[in-house]
């Protein structure tokens, strides 16, 4: 699993930063969170696949939505005809829906705009997308991919002990099942295969104060991406626009118990030198880093 970010910049562009956008990669399959405007000369200048089929959003100021006009009509004049889904909280219907017939003459796909709430949770193949209320107004949301459980770990040298021939029966054991020997020995999966292991867990806030539901939910995240608009400098002006200082991700971030914290959504005033932040930041909580636009960060896994 990797992240991408595309756009690193709070409220507008800089000429070292692009405003919101970020690509989510597991296995075969590319998840959009922010479409800033701009994402689709990002997404080609960073190499990023435009077969992608969802794009999320956590709530619509127009640094983190106005992107999606020019996307959806790149890639119809590019001739898609595979169908889209644009997911985020109440009001996307209405919202989006306006942008994309004001700025796209002849939509050539489908696109389908999806509304969802806190605590809604989308089920997909082998994961889970967990919405959760982000205190920044109009509804604004967060999301945390949960993997499921993985299978646990196979012994071979013990299989090969008791006598099981190498083949289906592995098979079967590995996916828990009891499998049934030659001489009539029944062997269960638990003499051979370990506990199951943790699948990963990545959250992004999305714009929001330091709160109660982003710590819950990152509880133990592999990963948390959290806003840093402003430093401790202008802690203030944070409070009054719903923001977050850098010192206070970090602080959200130590409480959660994550193992690693990207900051993002920087301040112009930081796009050039975040080293503030960075500094804030790792006082507080020492494994944080700082994005930029074509920032990449692999989420392995724990074991």
């Amino acid at each position: 699993m990797k992240l991408l970010f595309l756009g690193t910049s709070a409220a507008r562009p800089t000429a070292e930063r692009n405003v919101s956008a970020l690509v989510l990669t597991r296995g075969g399959e590319t998840l959009m969170f922010e479409c800033g405007e701009g994402t689709q000369r990002q997404m080609m200048r960073y190499g990023v696949t435009f077969a992608l089929n969802e794009v999320f959003f956590t709530h619509f100021h127009a640094d983190h939505f106005l992107g999606i006009i020019g996307l959806v009509r790149t890639l119809g004049l590019q001739g898609r005809t595979d169908p889209m889904r644009l997911t985020g909280p109440r009001g996307a219907k209405k919202l989006l829906g306006q942008a994309l017939a004001l700025g796209v003459e002849r939509p050539v796909f489908e696109v389908e705009i999806v509304e969802v709430e806190p605590e809604q949770v989308l089920a997909r193949d082998g994961y889970d997308l967990r919405v959760f209320g982000v205190e920044h107004g109009g509804g604004a949301v967060g999301y945390a991919l949960v993997e499921q459980d993985r299978l646990g770990r196979f012994n071979p040298d013990r299989a090969r002990e008791l006598g099981v021939p190498e083949g289906p029966l592995w098979g079967k054991l590995q996916r828990g099942q009891t499998v049934m020997l030659d001489d009539g020995r029944e062997v269960s999966a638990e003499t051979i295969v370990g506990a199951p292991r943790p699948g990963r867990k990545l959250v992004y806030s999305g714009d929001t104060r330091p709160c109660a539901a982003t710590i819950e939910m990152a509880r133990g995240a592999n990963l948390l991406v959290h806003e840093a608009t402003f430093g401790e400098e202008e802690k203030e002006r944070a409070k009054e626009t719903a923001h977050s200082t850098a010192r206070e991700a970090a602080e959200v971030a130590k409480l959660a118990g994550v193992r690693r914290l990207v900051l993002t959504h920087l301040s112009a005033r930081y796009s050039r030198d975040p080293a503030t932040l960075l500094d804030e930041g790792r006082a507080v909580f020492p494994e944080t880093v700082v994005a930029k636009d074509g920032f990449e960060v692999e989420v392995p896994f724990p074991d």
